[in-house]
């Protein structure tokens, strides 16, 4: 991931934007610009496919929408991001290219690439402009965590391992079993640590 607007001095807009090439991922926080390359691991991919398909089949029939990368969210003329899966409940949102203004729920996949800029830019991005919900998934170990919008903060409601089952509070009936998002084989090694992570401490056992 790289910092256009670092290399050139320059603020960037939403009509800036819409010149840029499609075969490249860019977002803009605050005027800043940001590459979001390289193309996301094929984890990163099945727990997306995973997810969009849960959160599909939840809301089929419900008049939220459930939308995958690459979708453009317009925030603002200086502030346009591409989450990972997003839901809108307000359909006057929904534009020919684009969403605007602050989804029901973001969905954000972790990278060693992405990880500072979806838990700090994208956090505060996100709190300021209203999003209800936002769910940040590590791939290894398997977790998600549920941040909730208070005050303007986000405050963590939850966090999810692997086995669990996830319910969100904005959506009330929404629930994901976790087992059925991280469905990647395990490396020996990472298979090693899993094992460890399940097993409780000693003293627990006592």
């Amino acid at each position: 991931m790289t910092n256009l607007a670092s290399d050139h001095n320059q603020y960037y807009t939403y009509e800036n934007y819409q010149s840029w090439s499609d075969n490249e991922h860019w977002e803009i926080i605050e005027g800043e610009a940001f590459n979001m390359s390289p193309a996301p691991s094929t984890r990163h991919q099945l727990i997306s496919g995973n997810l969009f398909r849960e959160l599909s089949n939840y809301f089929k029939g419900k008049k939220c929408q459930v939308f995958p990368a690459p979708t453009d969210v317009k925030l603002s003329d200086t502030d346009i991001v591409q989450p990972d899966i997003l839901v809108v409940c307000n359909l006057d949102q929904i534009k020919i290219s684009y969403i605007e203004n602050a989804p029901s729920l973001i969905i954000e996949i972790l990278s060693p690439y992405t990880e500072m800029h979806d838990r700090v830019r994208k956090m505060r991005l996100y709190a300021k402009y209203g999003v209800k919900e936002y769910w940040i998934v590590t791939p290894f170990p398997s977790l998600i965590e549920v941040f909730l919008l208070k005050n303007n903060k986000y405050i963590l409601n939850q966090a999810y391992a692997k086995n669990e089952l996830l319910l969100s509070v904005t959506f009330k009936k929404l629930s994901i079993e976790l087992s059925d998002i991280f469905t990647f084989p395990l490396k020996p090694e990472e298979e090693k640590i899993f094992l460890r992570i399940k097993e409780p401490p000693a003293e627990y056992g006592r």
